[in-house]
């Protein structure tokens, strides 16, 4: 439910220890917040993703619903499921309604195949004043902002009509 005095955030993750996260308000739809996942030691820093989440108070999340990929090792395929697990838990624990979506349903959304850098290349089009993508291993970053945006559009009326 969301309170019609407070503005709506989306939260837009791309899991995983390379990943990021995004923070988008619909009503100003040319401003994004970007940034990679905080990492210690290889890993994600929880505590320090929990913290910036809460800052940014969202009133939603949209998490990247993913699976181990073909051909990857146990070992690479543990971490990235520990890592996505983290990222449930602390959405979960921060009590900020969540909801997953494929990559295969927000990129057909925007049109997009699975080449990371169309993606890049929308967010550079739909935020031309951001520098949260201007380096190609920024991929991650924008996959993140289009995800929420992706939650902005497909998802906020749906949460707007449940006040």
């Amino acid at each position: 439910m969301l309170d019609a005095d407070i503005e709506p955030c989306i939260l837009g993750i791309d899991p995983g220890a390379s990943g990021a996260i995004a923070f988008y308000f619909p009503s100003r739809p040319k401003l994004i917040s970007v940034e990679d996942v905080p990492t210690a030691a290889g890993e994600i820093d929880c505590a320090t993703l929990a913290r910036r989440i809460a800052v940014m108070q969202p009133h939603v999340a949209i998490i990247e619903q993913v699976g181990a990929m073909p051909k990857q090792g146990v070992s690479s395929t543990f971490k990235f499921g520990t890592a996505y697990g983290s990222v449930r838990g602390i959405v979960t624990a921060l009590n900020v309604p969540m909801h997953l979506v494929s990559p295969q349903r927000w990129k057909k959304h925007f049109r997009l195949s699975a080449d990371k850098e169309e993606a890049r290349a929308l967010a550079l089009r739909l935020w031309p004043g951001s520098v949260h993508f201007s380096r190609k291993k920024d991929h991650g970053r924008a996959e993140a902002a289009l995800i929420a945006r992706y939650g902005a559009e497909v998802m906020l009326a749906t949460f707007a009509g449940a006040a």
